[in-house]
């Protein structure tokens, strides 16, 4: 039974276009006021990421909100998104590639070749110790042929110029090919997780998928030769001009100066709008595609699945194929979602990846959103980012007011200090509000 199944059956709840429309014009108005009483810039930048998040929001409700998967590997997902971008895009190292490079593109087809060979044997040979003993003894050789051959590749590849460089580098495409890269590797991934995981009991499959997104991290923290580890990688490319770059243009300086802004503004303003505007039609793409999808007979078929297995196995259906299925498809959206972050920074930093940012936010604002629905997760996308962002500085200089009159002394600077962590108790006070009067999120599935 899925988490889903007591509610999502008999609940049926109606909402008209009017709220939906309401609702994304108040989260619209939280945008504009904070560029009218803060700065644009600022504004712009919360926007962007707030899309971003939405994408990845997007993915994680079509595991849990279409097909009822409990999966916590958004992070996994979205750090693969994100080393997409540095194999795709990053220049390559060609010294890297001179020493070690052979030997790494060799120690990894030894290693695929080791699984490929493990799977065929145990599906071959009969059930006994006789197939055990057969795929243990094909795992241990390859992965020692492996290692062998790897290791001194590694070691050669890491000490090439390691202030600057130490890696492989990528294969210096544009960094737009890099998007739909990264979907695809998380796709791969996912089907391998998914081959050995989706077996698991609800509970069981998220402990699992939170792991695995945690060994994924480790790998791309501790392997330098892949993306220099924790030494991260800056200055990748960028599908939109660079600032200064603008700031030197002379129809850019009379374009900023006809609006009002200094160049120095005006070029972030405008180097944020074309990034939205390339958001934009990925998440426009994306939330498209969705909704053809969930009001298809493949969707309806996702639904029923998801309410109740029994019955649509029992219907035909392949169950676990149809979960496999779906979990690619979501982790791929995050996949896209985790390169199109890394492109805005222009820098991978695995050290950032972190589970309360990348796994716990995102399921927030697919449970506030309304899970099951794609407009639902878009709105808790916005809305929650914009919180996650401001909620912060709201409440230094609301504690900071409230602490005025006190004397100076160990308790106000405590109080003053620890507001800072307000955004922690706001989700938190959220999420118990609308689970306690919209238990179905603020744009439920229809």
């Amino acid at each position: 039974m899925t988490g889903q199944n007591q509610t999502s059956a008999t609940l049926v709840t109606k909402h008209s276009p009017k709220r939906t429309v309401l609702l994304f014009a108040g989260v619209v108005l939280l945008f504009l006021l904070t560029g009218y009483f803060r700065s644009w810039n600022l504004a712009l930048a919360i926007a962007n990421m707030a899309v971003i998040s939405s994408i990845m929001a997007l993915g994680v409700n079509m595991q849990w909100g279409y097909a009822g998967l409990f999966s916590t590997g958004t992070m996994g997902f979205a750090a693969l998104g994100g080393l997409a971008v540095v194999l795709v895009s990053a220049s390559p190292v060609p010294g890297a590639w001179a020493l070690g490079g052979p030997g790494i593109l060799f120690g990894l087809i030894v290693g695929a070749a080791t699984v490929a060979a493990a799977i065929l044997v145990y599906g071959r040979l009969p059930r006994g110790k006789m197939r055990i003993w057969a795929v243990f003894g094909i795992l241990v050789i390859g992965f020692g042929l492996s290692r062998l051959v790897l290791d001194p590749a590694i070691l050669a590849v890491e000490s090439n110029d390691p202030a600057t460089a130490g890696n492989l580098g990528g294969l210096g495409l544009p960094v737009l090919l890099a998007w739909p890269a990264g979907g695809v590797l998380a796709a791969i991934v996912a089907w391998a997780i998914g081959k050995t995981a989706l077996g698991l009991r609800s509970d069981y499959l998220a402990i699992a998928t939170l792991g695995i997104a945690e060994i994924i991290v480790a790998v791309m923290k501790n392997e330098d030769w892949l993306a220099r580890g924790v030494k991260n990688i800056i200055q990748l490319p960028r599908p939109v001009p660079y600032e200064v770059n603008l700031q030197q243009a002379p129809w850019f300086l009379d374009l900023a100066s006809s609006w009002g802004f200094d160049p120095m503004t005006g070029s972030s303003i405008l180097v944020k709008l074309m990034y939205m505007g390339l958001f934009l039609i990925v998440l426009l793409g994306i939330v498209l595609l969705s909704e053809l999808a969930l009001k298809s007979p493949w969707g309806r078929m996702m639904r029923a699945i998801r309410d109740n297995e029994v019955a649509a196995e029992a219907m035909g259906k392949d169950v676990t194929r149809r979960h496999l299925q779906i979990f690619i498809i979501g982790s791929a959206v995050i996949g896209i979602a985790g390169a199109m972050m890394t492109t805005l920074d222009s820098q991978l930093t695995p050290a950032s990846y972190q589970p309360l940012r990348y796994t716990f936010l995102i399921w927030v604002m697919v449970i506030i959103g309304g899970s099951g629905n794609n407009w639902g997760s878009v709105l808790g996308g916005f809305l929650i980012w914009w919180l996650w962002v401001m909620v912060e500085d709201i409440g230094v200089n609301g504690m900071t007011l409230i602490t005025s009159a006190m004397q100076d002394g160990w308790l106000k600077s405590h109080l003053v200090d620890s507001a800072a962590h307000m955004r922690l108790l706001t989700m938190g006070v959220i999420l118990l509000v609308v689970l306690r009067f919209s238990p179905r999120g603020i744009l439920p599935e229809r």
